[in-house]
Order: structure tokens, then C-alpha cells, then sequence
């Protein structure tokens, strides 16, 4: 099934395209747009911003902590993909609301970033997609607090493919990664057409060949739906 989707420059995207964010990138809540809109991930190793073919999903639909977030073929009806942008801002602005650490602000201080909450059937669930414990190698992406630090927050990792970046197509670090080489970054392992894929979940994975030879199943696009 087919939806309407906008896509988003990497370039300022976040500032744009999610709630708790100003126009000019001012981090506070009372910024937030009235009806924050639907955000949709997509790898770039199964589709372009033309036909994202399959999207980031809340398992089953289901809001509660701990949920897995996978990849699901694009559907109007599909309660999962209800994710709407939280927060967003350039990482120092999340750094000033305690959300990083200063490790994290030093590497990466001048980026985009954002927390993504789900939002079944238009309502907020106040839970973020997020990582249950500071990044670890092959950990899952699941639901999470939108008040949890760090482990809710991704990183719009343009510096590092930069080439890609260009075309939409980047790295999504997670903000409380340890590694600055290679980061800790969303990672798709597999092909969702499987018969049995439609709950694997995404996980992270440090980043290889940066900066300039990713591989597309560490390659995402954001769009505004």
C-alpha cells in the first residue's frame, strides 16, 4: 500500500521534522508543533525515498517498554508505523538538556538528532525507540521512556558518509555510544521479504568502512509522512 511521504534533506532535517524543536533549532518543549508529524525510517538497502518499500515498525503494534522495532513493508493500516518526531535538535542542544553526554557533544556537538516516540492511531505513548542499556554490539532496538537519557536519542551521522549524506542516505548513531571510530549505529541484518522476517528486530552494530564505503544496511532515510 502506498502512503504520502515527503522527503527530508539530511541537512537540517530534524529541526524541521519533529515536535520540542523551534524552526531555528531552540531545545524547548514549549516549542513543539501542536500535532507533530509521522516520521518513517527506511534502509536504504531496500528502498529510496521514492518507494521506501519497507519502514521502521513497532512489533505487532504493541506499546509497551521493551517492544523490538523491525522492519515491515509500508501499509496505511498498520498501527506500528505510528512514529512521530518527540524531539529534535542539533546534538549540543540535547547536551544542554542532559540527554548526551559531553563525550558524545564533543564528537558530534554540530549534528542533527532526535528522539522518535510511538504513536499508535495518533496517540503518544511517551515511549521512545530507544535501547534498553548503553550501546552494546547487536543490542535491539525497542521501545523505551522518552525520558530515558542518552539510549533515546539518535544521531544523524552525516560526517560519517558523507557521500551518501548527499543523497539522503546516512548513518543513525545512537547517543549513548562509547565508540567514536565506529560508533554504535542502526543496523538491519537480513532481508525482510522472508517469510519468517516480519519480527527481526533492527539492531545496532559498530560502523563499518566509514567514511566511505558504509554498507547499505547501515544506511537510513528519513520521511515525513
Amino acid at each position: 500500500m502506498s502512503i504520502k511521504i515527503k522527503s527530508l534533506a539530511a541537512a537540517g532535517l530534524l529541526t524541521i521534522a519533529v515536535g520540542g524543536i523551534s524552526a531555528v533549532g531552540a531545545f524547548s518543549a514549549s516549542a513543539a508543533t501542536p500535532t507533530p508529524p509521522k516520521i518513517a525510517v527506511f534502509s536504504a538497502k531496500f528502498g529510496t525515498a521514492t518507494n521506501p518499500n519497507f519502514i521502521e515498525t513497532v512489533s505487532r503494534g504493541v506499546a509497551k517498554a521493551g517492544q523490538p522495532t523491525v522492519l515491515n513493508r509500508v501499509s496505511g493500516s498498520n498501527p506500528g508505523q505510528g512514529i512521530i518526531g518527540h524531539r529534535g535538535g542539533l546534538v549540543s542542544d540535547f547536551y544542554k538538556a542532559g540527554l548526551v553526554s559531553a563525550k558524545v557533544n564533543r564528537h558530534y556537538g554540530s549534528l542533527n538528532a532526535a528522539q522518535l516516540e510511538y504513536a499508535p492511531n495518533g496517540v503518544p505513548s511517551h515511549l521512545c525507540v530507544g535501547l534498553k542499556a548503553t550501546a552494546y554490539q547487536n543490542e535491539s532496538l525497542t521501545l523505551q521512556s522518552c525520558d530515558t537519557p542518552r539510549t533515546t536519542v539518535w544521531i544523524i551521522d552525516t560526517a560519517d558518509s558523507p557521500k551518501t549524506a548527499a543523497k539522503g542516505h546516512f548513518p543513525i548513531v545512537n547517543g549513548s555510544t562509547t565508540d567514536f571510530a565506529h560508533p554504535y549505529a542502526m543496523t538491519y541484518y537480513g532481508d525482510p521479504c522472508h517469510k519468517h522476517a516480519a519480527d527481526k528486530p533492527i539492531r545496532i552494530a559498530h560502523l563499518l568502512n566509514n567514511p566511505a564505503h558504509v554498507h547499505d544496511n547501515q544506511l537510513w532515510g528519513v520521511l515525513k509522512k
